[in-house]
């Protein structure tokens, strides 16, 4: 087991394993559902699930939604990846930012599992179909995800046989800026 742990990178600890614990911790302190595993490496595998998909309702749900109503606005794909070869500490800040939107979702998330839990009280019937919603979300959800990391994929390879030229690097640039040689 710790040989597994040693394997994960910072990424996958703080984007899925950890809120994945926090998910679970607090969904079974604030709900009836019961999360918390008993057996560690079963648990340990569950809660990455249970954080792989709290990061991807972030990533296809929560960064759009953000984007759509200007709380937040992107540079260009093209920009970043070269900015990123330039600055390596923009990859440290993007995982960062992506642990955010994480946990923002978490926190949304746990407020659906309440308020599911609130209603299927007064309608015990939506017990019944909980599990083929679920799953049927679940394969929305990462069939939504595989395009988006494909198109990710894309551009990345796009942007590798086509780097961005000097005159592409100083096109924007103010032109009235002084220039210091």
């Amino acid at each position: 087991m710790k040989d597994l742990l040693d394997k994960l990178s910072s990424y996958n600890i703080f984007n899925y394993l950890l809120p994945g614990i926090i998910f679970a911790a607090l969904v079974e302190k604030l709900t009836s559902l019961k999360l918390i595993q008993q057996d560690i490496v079963v648990a340990v595998f569950f809660y990455y699930f249970l954080g792989s998909v709290i990061s991807r309702v972030g990533s296809l749900l929560v960064e759009p939604a953000l984007k759509k109503i200007g709380f937040i606005k992107f540079a260009d794909y093209p920009d970043f990846i070269s900015a990123s070869k330039a600055d390596p500490k923009i990859e440290l800040l993007s995982e960062a930012n992506n642990m955010y939107r994480t946990f923002i979702a978490m926190l949304v998330l746990i407020a659906v599992v309440k308020a599911y839990d609130y209603v299927e009280k007064i309608y015990p019937i939506m017990a019944v179909w909980s599990p083929y919603c679920v799953l049927a979300g679940l394969i929305v959800l990462y069939l939504s995800s595989y395009r988006k990391q494909t198109q990710y994929i894309t551009k990345r390879v796009e942007a590798a046989k086509n780097p961005p030229s000097l005159q592409d690097c100083f096109s924007s640039l103010n032109p009235h800026a002084p220039v210091r040689l």
